[in-house]
């Protein structure tokens, strides 16, 4: 497992569109997403350890920030070839065991995450309701022990982007295994 950080794509980049396949088998696009103040597309796989270890908190934020119009969506851009573990099946038995609140889609070009500059699983993206970027960064300061967080800095953007305010800290990048590309 080789460690790789988050590219940092500047700040008020416009989203990248997209059009994919989810795990449910429908094609879920970037304009499927245009109901949602703030959009988090998070690019991930099945088999990272630093992505297991931040699933239960992904899920945990959708569900608190559904109902503010916050929608995440996850994209596995990884090459199922030479990672079996991330192949589009396996990918929706995760989906299903881990009973996801958003879509996972699968980026099986990887077109998607050249677009975005994606490095890392997972690598956090938030765009405003003009879909610019407002913030490429780790859910968190303790990826290993969700009980010995101290800042939580994905759910700090969500709050201050709601609220109307600035972000008032620098981002650190997001860091976990490299993207599989082909």
């Amino acid at each position: 497992m080789a460690l790789t950080y988050s590219n940092g794509l500047p700040l008020g980049t416009p989203m990248p569109p997209f059009a994919l396949q989810a795990t449910s088998g429908t094609i879920v696009s970037s304009a499927s997403f245009d109901d949602a103040e703030i959009l988090v597309v998070v690019f991930t796989c099945n088999h990272c350890p630093y992505v297991i270890a931040s699933e239960d908190r992904l899920i945990a934020l959708q569900r608190d920030f559904a109902d503010r119009g916050v929608r995440f969506v996850l994209i596995s851009s990884n090459d199922a070839d030479r990672y079996p573990a991330d192949s589009f099946e396996n990918m929706r038995r995760r989906a299903e065991e881990k009973d996801f609140p958003f879509p996972y889609l699968h980026d099986e070009t990887q077109e998607v995450a050249r677009a975005y500059d994606a490095a890392c699983t997972p690598d956090i993206f938030v765009f405003d309701r003009e879909r610019k970027l407002r913030y490429n960064g780790r859910i968190d300061d303790n990826w290993q022990e969700p009980d010995r967080v101290t800042r939580e800095d994905l759910r700090a953007v969500l709050e201050a982007l709601l609220a109307g305010r600035e972000i008032d800290f620098d981002p650190v990048p997001s860091m976990g295994c490299s993207i599989k590309w082909k």
